[in-house]
């Protein structure tokens, strides 16, 4: 199929604070407006501050009401031919476009507790569509066409057998940099305090007890925790920690400037999670020359490839030990080159035309 326009589902990008999915709708769709015509699908204009000045747009019902049922008379009126969302949920009766879907991961059947932000009718849904396989297949199946964010996302999608689809990777990747930080020379290991730092949430899978608890074999590190978190969830990991640790930082949120700060501070970017669909922080970090040391999970294998540093997520010791390989010079200066080398492979205006290619052969 040949296209020269695209509608693209931005409903799902937050205009507070990115999470995941919000910086993939956005990454991905300021590069496919460098490359073609593209409306977005939006259903608060505040989301337009997270979307390149002036581009074009069509208002559409907030994604979780039951209007999504019908969301497709819309985009048939605006003359819609091809549309892509970031996500699997977009209803689809009446349409006459073609349509992309995406799945980035099947971490919620193993972990099925829903995003605490969610109300409590999202959550219970939430709870009883990842007890069993066969509603997914019917929404994927729905589509024309499935997108993923990895190949592990694939494989597993695959062996699950959740959509007869054809199935594409469009690979996330890091958010922009100027000029000048793409072509800063490596850093040299920071001087001073040696910082680590997490971004990520603090739900159960991403096990952050491990790094915490590693502490103990770090006294003279420094872990920064920069995400939101809960105040009853904040309570029960400061209990873990003890005398003798290093110390243990909580910044209950930080903007984006103060997110490269924090990195360009590091010694290593770290996560101890048990699953994920992709991991958009390694890259962001590896992208910096900022190294990173991870749990041995098949999705960091594939992203952090020969460059990332891996220890078991269930021994805090292992951590530790990873981390002060990086407490070398010329070992921390290597890792950082070989990191901006590798992450070179995730950028936006690749993802963009992978999904392209995509549309063509729908």
């Amino acid at each position: 199929m040949k296209t020269d326009h695209i509608f693209f589902d931005a409903r799902f990008i937050r205009y507070d604070h990115h999470d995941g999915i919000s910086r993939f709708s956005a990454g991905l769709f300021a590069a496919l407006n460098r490359r073609t015509k593209v409306t977005a699908i939006i259903s608060d204009h505040r989301q337009l501050l997270k979307l390149p000045r002036g581009c074009d747009y069509v208002m559409a019902n907030d994604p979780t009401s039951l209007k999504e049922l019908f969301v497709a008379r819309g985009l048939n009126r605006a003359g819609a031919k091809v549309v892509f969302s970031p996500m699997q949920t977009m209803g689809s009766w009446f349409r006459r476009y073609k349509l992309i879907l995406t799945l980035h991961d099947l971490i919620y059947y193993r972990h099925p507790a829903p995003p605490p932000e969610f109300n409590w009718w999202i959550r219970t849904g939430w709870r009883l569509f990842h007890k069993v396989y066969w509603p997914q297949r019917v929404f994927l199946n729905r589509a024309d066409a499935v997108a993923t964010v990895s190949n592990t996302s694939k494989r597993l999608m695959l062996e699950h057998r959740l959509t007869k689809r054809p199935i594409s990777v469009i690979y996330n990747a890091a958010g922009t940099f100027t000029e000048d930080q793409a072509n800063k020379a490596p850093n040299v290991r920071p001087r001073g305090a040696q910082r680590l730092v997490y971004m990520g949430s603090f739900m159960d899978y991403k096990n952050v007890e491990v790094l915490i608890d590693g502490m103990k074999f770090l006294p003279e590190y420094e872990l920064h925790l920069l995400s939101r978190i809960k105040p009853e969830r904040l309570a029960e990991l400061e209990a873990r920690v003890h005398d003798g640790f290093g110390k243990i930082v909580f910044h209950n949120g930080v903007s984006e400037d103060e997110y490269h700060r924090e990195l360009d501070q590091a010694v290593a970017l770290v996560t101890g999670s048990r699953d994920e669909g992709f991991g958009i922080p390694l890259i962001e970090s590896m992208s910096r020359g900022v190294p990173v040391v991870v749990s041995d999970i098949e999705i960091f294998k594939e992203i952090g490839g020969d460059v990332a540093l891996f220890f078991d997520q269930e021994s805090p010791e292992d951590f530790a030990q990873q981390v002060r390989k990086l407490e070398s010079n010329p070992q921390w200066t290597q890792r950082s080159i070989d990191s901006r080398a590798h992450a070179e492979q995730f950028n936006w205006e690749r993802s963009a035309g992978d999904l392209i290619e995509m549309i063509s052969r729908l």
